[in-house]
């Protein structure tokens, strides 16, 4: 398998603070690379190495086959970037910005409208082409973006938090256009710290602290995170619930999901279910009965972050 992006030792200080600290690692060509990690944890600051945007302070990466220390501005040339505050021009409408774009990227000029037409079709956006921006909503504004990003066909985009304060219906198209710009061969790089979105990833990292903490697929991420059993129950009032379990040791590690409670343990499921049910009882908080759980890419999360 072609590899699209490869970082060694790659390393970001600015002063006596490092960023970024000694990740490594492989994006294949084609894949949707996911980079989970809360705000902070170093996601912007590798993405900007990798657009040739910054130099590192040691290590390096190829990126379509060009190194980011020697040859920054070839990479430019073959890779799109939806940065979190995409600039999009309010005075210009959905399709003048894209052209735009498109004719800043370098694509030729017989060539920048009809380019511009197949991306506004490819990503929904017939309705609102003609509109000004500064009409359009945030969750539409994102699309535009990323029709920005991709008009001039790159063999990599880079997204960056790219459904940040997008609702949830808006978000699922817009992973669902993603899956459909992978499978038309380009490689996708995208950073979130949206749990449920690194599902829709081939392959992950989890980067905490500028340190990439665990790698790999959605399942191998579960398997790594947890060698004990996932119980969740539902009860009537979870943060009240959650308050009170959390600070009890000997019931395990405890999260909350809406109304239900996720709770990891190496205790047997009846011996917790007793010592839950005694503490809630207590409180008089209604609860119902522990259930085996398939753990969730947030279960991942809190588990390996807070070793």
């Amino acid at each position: 398998m072609e590899i699209a992006v490869k970082a060694q030792n790659l390393t970001k200080t600015f002063g006596t603070f490092t960023a970024v600290d000694n990740i490594s690692f492989e994006v294949k060509k084609g894949e949707i690379y996911g980079f989970l990690g809360a705000n902070g944890a170093g996601k912007t600051t590798t993405i900007r190495i990798l657009c040739g945007l910054l130099e590192p302070t040691k290590g390096d990466a190829v990126v379509a086959g060009y190194s980011v220390k020697k040859d920054p501005e070839e990479i430019k040339k073959r890779l799109g970037y939806m940065s979190q505050k995409f600039a999009l021009y309010t005075n210009l409408t959905a399709a003048e910005n894209i052209e735009f774009y498109g004719g800043i990227y370098g694509l030729k000029e017989d060539e920048i409208k009809s380019r511009s037409r197949e991306v506004i079709k490819q990503l929904g956006l017939d309705d609102d082409a003609d509109r000004l921006v500064s009409g359009i909503a945030g969750g539409i504004r994102q699309r535009i973006s990323l029709a920005c990003a991709i008009a001039h066909r790159p063999e990599i985009v880079f997204l960056d938090e790219p459904t940040a304060g997008v609702d949830p219906i808006l978000r699922r198209k817009f992973w669902e256009i993603i899956d459909t710009i992978s499978k038309q061969g380009t490689t996708v790089f995208v950073t979130t710290h949206y749990m449920d979105e690194v599902e829709n990833c081939g392959r992950i990292s989890l980067m905490d602290g500028g340190k990439i903490i665990a790698e790999g697929n959605v399942q191998e991420l579960k398997n790594h995170a947890f060698k004990t059993p996932v119980y969740e129950m539902e009860t009537e009032d979870a943060g009240k619930a959650y308050k009170l379990l959390s600070g009890d040791k000997e019931t395990g590690e405890v999260s909350m999901h809406g109304a239900m409670l996720h709770i990891i343990s190496a205790v047997p499921m009846q011996t917790v279910q007793d010592k839950i049910s005694a503490l809630l009882n207590k409180e008089g908080i209604v609860h119902g009965m522990l259930k085996i759980s398939e753990p969730t890419m947030e279960d991942v999360f809190v588990k390996l972050v807070r070793k």
